[in-house]
């Protein structure tokens, strides 16, 4: 007589219980970093927009409050508009001048030519530079018997010969100057590096199809890159756009009258110079709202497409 056995069924194994990425420990361990940005990042950007309705002409002076009064004189002052032209023509100047260079600095570099290594270390050094040995650098390139006079004289073009820095057509190009030369190598080095990290069986099939080395640029590792290139454009602007008041106040002063007079470079006149604190903090609100504007739309220029 047969027999029929049946098969207990297979009981699937039990799931892993997944552990949760927001238990207390990890919470406790955020909590010194939460409070050193409170402290040092949010607290700081805070005390600007207190101090920017106070009135308080000193550090030293009486406290008042002023209210949207800073506010006020800053948008009817006629030198916060000519700071705010000069800082739109330096950022329309240096920005595309240091990416598109640095970018086709940094392509070069990866390329490795003969010698690359020390060409790196000869195109970061002036990122090692500090701002005071730049300023001299420049000053005696750009001074009445400075070097680029004394070249243009040694080649008969005394014609030529100008006071850069003593003219107001001119004071503001040279610390445009200064921003380009000092900015664009240390991109190029961020470049070389994100495009040293390409594979190279990319750049040998565009060889294969015949592409030249501007195409293969342009063409393909430039879109390969194109976030970080945004990284890159966004940290130039800030840099640009908030610490260029040092070679104002190094080479020229804001001068010739207010010629080269940037909004960076107003705060601080302000600030430690005419001892106006509250429309100091006005223009610094002012400042990081284009700022924080102008990073929203390179962010939204240099978002992925997909």
């Amino acid at each position: 007589m047969a027999t029929t056995t049946m098969s207990r069924p297979v009981e699937a194994p039990p799931r892993p219980r997944r552990s949760s990425s927001r238990s207390p420990r990890t919470t406790v361990m955020a909590v010194p970093a939460l409070l050193w940005y409170g402290v040092f990042m949010v607290g700081p950007i805070g005390a600007i927009f207190v101090i920017s309705v106070l009135d308080w002409p000193g550090m030293l002076a009486r406290v008042g409050f002023a209210g949207l009064g800073n506010y006020r004189a800053v948008l009817g002052d006629e030198l916060f508009w000519d700071a705010a032209r000069n800082s739109a023509v330096q950022l329309a100047i240096a920005l595309p001048v240091m990416i598109v260079g640095a970018f086709m600095l940094g392509y070069f570099l990866s390329t490795k030519p003969r010698g690359y290594r020390f060409l790196k270390v000869v195109i970061f050094t002036p990122a090692l530079i500090s701002a005071s040995a730049k300023a001299m650098i420049f000053w005696g390139m750009f001074a009445p018997n400075g070097m680029i006079n004394k070249l243009l004289g040694s080649v008969g073009l005394e014609g030529l010969q100008h006071a850069w820095i003593a003219d107001s057509s001119t004071a503001f190009g040279c610390v445009i100057a200064i921003d380009v030369w000092s900015g664009i190598g240390y991109t190029a080095t961020l470049y070389a590096a994100r495009l040293d990290a390409l594979p190279d069986s990319v750049y040998e099939a565009a060889e294969i199809d015949g592409a030249g080395h501007w195409r293969r640029m342009w063409g393909i590792a430039y879109p390969m890159v194109r976030d970080f290139v945004g990284v890159t454009v966004m940290l130039q602007f800030l840099w640009t756009l908030f610490t260029s008041a040092q070679n104002v106040l190094l080479l020229t002063q804001g001068g010739p009258g207010n010629s080269s007079t940037n909004l960076s470079f107003l705060v601080y006149q302000k600030a430690f110079v005419q001892s106006d604190l509250g429309y100091s903090q006005a223009a610094g609100v002012l400042l990081f709202l284009v700022g924080l504007a102008g990073m929203l739309l390179i962010r939204r220029v240099f978002r992925p497409a997909h």
